[in-house]
């Protein structure tokens, strides 16, 4: 799938923790994925990212300063271009804007691959966070 300039834009944070990554359900409680949101005027990619997490996952935490890759997705006949970034979780409360629909699970790395349905994001924590990609921008999590 190619950029389209009319990608809609999203950012999405890939929550650690004690070598752990947090995945939550998608809104309709089928899948597996990261906190993600569309772009909004005036924000950036990492304050969206930031703000994901936490309605979607009630965390809260730092941001590596650059971004660690982008994926493309289709969704009712839109392509996506997502902006993703690793987030060191610094607090995790009990509850949080959108828990009553969503779950909350910390798994493995290799865990999380088997999860996510999306190839690309499959992809950047395969090659960032595990360290079974390229060699360039690997992540090591604690």
């Amino acid at each position: 799938m190619s950029i389209d300039t009319d990608s809609i834009r999203q950012a999405a944070a890939i929550p650690i923790r004690n070598g752990t990554i947090c995945l939550v359900t998608s809104r309709s409680g089928k899948r597996w994925v990261v906190p993600k949101g569309g772009m909004e005027p005036g924000k950036t990619a990492g304050e969206i990212a930031l703000q994901e997490a936490w309605e979607e996952a009630g965390l809260t935490g730092v941001l590596q300063r650059e971004p660690v890759g982008s994926f493309l997705y289709e969704k009712f006949g839109s392509q996506h271009l997502v902006t993703v970034f690793l987030m060191r979780v610094t607090e995790e409360t009990d509850t949080w804007p959108e828990d009553d629909f969503r779950e909350r699970v910390w798994v493995s790395p290799a865990e999380a691959i088997d999860r996510i349905d999306d190839e690309g994001l499959r992809e950047i924590i395969r090659s960032t966070v595990t360290g079974n990609g390229s060699k360039s921008g690997r992540v090591k999590i604690s």
